[in-house]
């Protein structure tokens, strides 16, 4: 187990494990973090699993930890590494169960006042038109030959079936469509699990949140993503549901053959990896491309229902009662991107595995009116707590291969949320704070106590001393709906 004395301390919000700690190492650990983040991060596995890591063929750079980490599976929850494209591997403990978590930002110009007597009757509307629950069937059962144009085209199947806007995919990474999607490496049962589930929320840290921009701190770039403050905002957090899940465990057993095929020497069989440019390599990426477009078009169906749901409530009460897109991204998945390593532009894979991309201004694939500013990064807190609007700046492309925190990051497992807080007491809790809430259990709502998780405010504060990124706004919670 790594300690703080085996690390050197870069800056005060910078520390690394050199690969002089272990000879197996590759490249050396770098984490993002205040002292007490740091100590916190010590209490479970997850700088082992970073310093692990650090021993996948191909890395370049170094393995970024963020300060929302926490351990998963293999490779830490909060870490981005690169591996050299197409001769590094992919591994998909690296990139996670839930391909393409991520989240969707919508604005409005809705005063938060004016919609107080009917915060109910929103709350009860979201929570009827965005199915959730573990298991629980979406709102567009597919076809099979239906789930793989999903597949092949995510974000613009539900385009030209009339659930998304074109300023809508202009808005999400990728414009809602990963390239090299091939529905035949997806297994069928993978297929059976995603066709009921399209449109549907999940469960656990899973949500939606109606919230109100509570503080500005770029005048500027809150104006280019329609933030002003007083007004409401919509966020909505999930993933690819049981058809990423369900392809993930797939590829896990399978690259275990993978392995021993290639004469890969790994500390920890969950880092099971296969060179990107081996058949096993090349049907993962496919896959994973696959469950990615599968959760860009789900967040923008839920994106649908939810416009849907602001209209059937506040049309004829308020004006302007129109949600507009300010960004998606994603905080789990692989990408093929350039990068300067050691002064020259190197072709990688990025793994981010809870975290999500921050590339900085003037970055070809930023939308043109974010192009000034850097990309909107979009950081969700604990239920209860503030969520945060921040931009990726120029040095995120040094420091973390353009990648920044993605919440607020566990320091208590679901288990032992569930056998400390009570949901009941809970409930009563946000509810006294002004927040309407609709949870599908008790137990469920427990394990997302905001106790659970870390200070998200202490979270952002490093990345932004760290150089990572830039506060734009900050958002406060009114309505949220979990799974």
């Amino acid at each position: 187990m790594a300690r703080k004395q085996d690390m050197q301390r870069l800056n005060p919000f910078l520390w690394e494990i050199p690969t002089s700690y272990r000879k197996d190492m590759r490249v050396p650990v770098w984490i993002f973090a205040d002292e007490r983040l740091l100590e916190a991060a010590l209490k479970d596995k997850s700088i082992e699993q970073a310093v692990n890591a650090a021993t996948l063929p191909g890395l370049v750079g170094h393995i970024s930890v963020m300060p929302d980490v926490h351990q998963g599976y293999g490779f830490p929850i909060g870490g981005v590494a690169a591996t050299r494209f197409p001769d590094g591997v992919i591994s998909p403990g690296a990139i996670g169960y839930d391909i393409n978590c991520g989240v969707r930002l919508l604005s409005s110009r809705i005063p938060a006042q004016a919609i107080e007597p009917f915060a109910d009757r929103l709350a009860a509307a979201l929570d009827a038109d965005c199915p959730s629950g573990v298991g629980v069937g979406g709102s567009i059962p597919l076809t099979t030959k239906q789930l793989e144009k999903v597949c092949r085209m995510g974000a613009t199947w539900a385009l030209r079936n009339g659930y998304a806007r074109e300023e809508d995919l202009t808005a999400t990474e990728e414009s809602g469509e990963l390239k090299g999607a091939d529905p035949s490496t997806v297994s069928p049962r993978a297929k059976q699990r995603g066709r009921p589930q399209l449109g549907s929320l999940g469960a656990g840290n899973h949500f939606i949140e109606v919230e109100v921009v509570d503080q500005i701190f770029n005048p500027e770039a809150a104006q280019a993503m329609g933030l002003e403050e007083g007004m409401l905002t919509v966020q909505i957090h999930c993933g690819s549901r049981g058809f990423g899940h369900q392809i993930c465990s797939d590829y896990v057993r399978e690259l275990q053959g993978a392995v021993q095929r290639y004469g890969i020497q790994l500390p920890d069989r969950e880092l099971v990896c296969a060179p990107m440019d081996s058949p096993e390599g090349k049907r993962y990426l496919a896959a994973m491309a696959c469950a990615a477009n599968y959760a860009f078009c789900n967040r923008q169906i839920l994106a649908y229902h939810a416009r849907r749901s602001f209209k059937r409530v506040l049309a004829g009460h308020i004006a302007d009662w129109d949600l507009r897109q300010v960004y998606d991204l994603a905080h789990n998945i692989g990408k093929i991107e350039d990068h300067q390593i050691n002064g020259k532009r190197v072709r990688v894979c990025v793994h981010r595995k809870g975290a999500t991309r921050a590339f900085g201004p003037g970055h070809k694939e930023l939308p043109a009116r974010y192009r000034k500013f850097g990309q909107p990064v979009l950081i969700p807190g604990s239920m209860g707590t503030a969520s945060w609007v921040l931009v990726g700046t120029e040095a995120s492309m040094d420091l973390s291969f353009g990648s920044s925190c993605h919440g607020a990051g566990r320091v208590m497992s679901r288990r032992k949320a569930k056998k400390t807080i009570r949901g009941d007491r809970l409930r009563k809790s946000l509810e006294a704070d002004g927040i309407v809430i609709r949870a599908g259990s008790l137990p469920g709502l427990a394990e997302e106590a905001p106790q659970a998780y870390k200070d998200v405010d202490s979270v952002i504060r490093v990345v932004v001393e760290a150089g990572i990124a830039k506060k734009v706004a900050r958002l406060r919670p009114i309505i949220v709906i979990k799974g």
